[in-house]
């Protein structure tokens, strides 16, 4: 089926779709700060006010790339969450593949990771949603190891929330960058930090 016979809410979404890929490619090539309205308009060959019937601000579309971005980090942590081994080890490699994307976008995807950090800074929504579902996945894993005896927490809930809090110095953006920049920690520091705490907190799950 052509674009000009697709139904008119197929034709939108196809219309949306385009202007989210060239929003966050402009993104990755100047910056989200620097990419204007207009110069996604003028890329994809239409009007400013189109994109507006579209999306009706320049932070909707912030907001919209922040979610492609963060929804593909999150579809990697829910895979080893469902993936094989005991709950600690999935543990183990679900902190450790959050701290390795902030590394990805710190050292690959410098515009992406800026547009991450000021995402968490003014508390778009699109964050929120985000450590929801992380949370969720945490809970999951915990929850299994459970059931599994591998862990004897009360509240699955509780637990996930304290073991983020404890991961949190390694999970936010701002925080990894001072680690990086003011402090000079390299990588390799800043792993076997994420992997001792993984190990404190494995302890305070244990029966």
């Amino acid at each position: 089926m052509s674009m000009t016979q697709a139904d008119p809410q197929s034709r939108a979404e196809a219309t949306r779709a385009r202007i989210e890929e060239t929003a966050e490619r402009l993104f990755r090539s100047i910056g989200y700060q620097k990419t204007t309205v207009a110069d996604i308009a003028r890329d994809l060959g239409m009007s400013p006010a189109n994109v507006y019937r579209f999306y009706p601000s320049k932070s909707a579309i912030n907001e919209a790339i922040a979610a492609r971005m963060l929804g593909a980090m999150a579809a990697e942590i829910d895979a080893i969450a469902a993936g094989p081994g005991s709950a600690a080890d999935r543990l183990r490699r679900l902190f450790s593949a959050i701290f390795e994307q902030k590394m990805a976008a710190f050292f690959g995807e410098r515009r992406m990771y800026d547009m991450v950090t000021a995402a968490m800074e003014e508390h778009w929504g699109v964050i929120e949603t985000h450590l929801a579902r992380i949370h969720a996945v945490a809970q999951r894993v915990i929850e299994s190891g459970i059931a599994r005896g591998e862990f004897a927490a009360p509240d699955p809930h509780a637990a996930a929330e304290c073991a983020m809090n404890a991961m949190v110095a390694w999970n936010h953006p701002a925080i990894v960058e001072a680690c990086i920049r003011k402090k000079g920690q390299t990588p390799e520091e800043l792993r076997a930090q994420v992997a001792s705490m993984t190990e404190f907190v494995l302890r305070a799950l244990r029966p």
